[in-house]
């Protein structure tokens, strides 16, 4: 496999557990960061979990992001890899009989990098779910050398969850750039009322705020929600400096 990309600048999103709202929070990071005119691309390297239609695999969660940042890039470039089982991507990859390329993940990024200032690049699952026999997600940030955005849930467990994947990025040398709190059901318990302020005190990277639960998602929901509750000033200073 070829050598990391150098001089790479965008974010790299994934989340403490799988269905969290990372492709949500992704996408409002994206769409936050074009209103600051910033010119931005996204990136969903593999997709599982795609439903086939008129003979092709759709991928959702690409297709949601290319929408809402309003970019016009091929979507073999934000997607190369869509896959029909929702399983791990290693695994779904074996099922269908697909090898995952790394470099071909790496070098696709470096075409997106080159048209954009900034690139959001959503993982799948979270930093210890298999892309390869080789590789896990956590590896795809390391080889792209892009910061991470950990997506955390607001209920129950989120606080054993986060501390142990910022632990994680932190043994692997990987740079944490912020926690983002997803609130992805309306459920507004004991815990998802006490979590927020506890991640604060016990993380020691910048804690950027909670995303509301958004009922209708689209645009102008999803900006006013980011925009709203989120701290984008770690994102803005990482950008200016890459």
């Amino acid at each position: 496999m070829g050598s990391p990309v150098k001089h790479s600048h965008g974010i790299f999103v994934t989340g403490t557990d799988t269905g969290i709202g990372k492709t949500v929070v992704a996408g409002g990071l994206a769409l936050a960061l074009k209103e600051k005119g910033i010119d931005v691309g996204v990136m969903k390297p593999v997709e599982t979990g795609c439903q086939l239609h008129n003979g092709q695999l759709i991928a959702k969660d690409a297709l949601f992001l290319r929408e809402v940042c309003g970019v016009s890039d091929d979507l073999a470039l934000i997607n190369p890899y869509r896959l029909p089982d929702p399983l791990a991507p290693a695994i779904a990859a074996e099922r269908s009989g697909v090898k995952i390329d790394m470099d071909v993940i790496r070098l696709t990024y470096l075409g997106l990098s080159s048209k954009h200032q900034a690139v959001i690049v959503e993982g799948a699952g979270g930093l210890l779910v298999p892309l390869t026999d080789r590789y896990f997600m956590a590896d795809l940030a390391r080889i792209l050398e892009l910061p991470v955005l950990l997506v955390s849930r607001a209920s129950l467990g989120t606080i054993n969850h986060t501390l142990l994947s910022l632990n994680y990025l932190q043994q692997a040398g990987l740079r944490t750039i912020g926690v983002v709190m997803n609130r992805s059901t309306p459920e507004n318990g004991i815990a998802e009322q006490t979590n927020e302020e506890a991640l604060k005190r016990l993380i020691d990277c910048p804690f950027l705020g909670t995303m509301p639960f958004v009922s209708v998602i689209n645009r102008d929901t999803l900006l006013s929600a980011f925009t709203n509750n989120l701290d984008l000033a770690p994102i803005l200073e990482y950008l200016k400096s890459a």
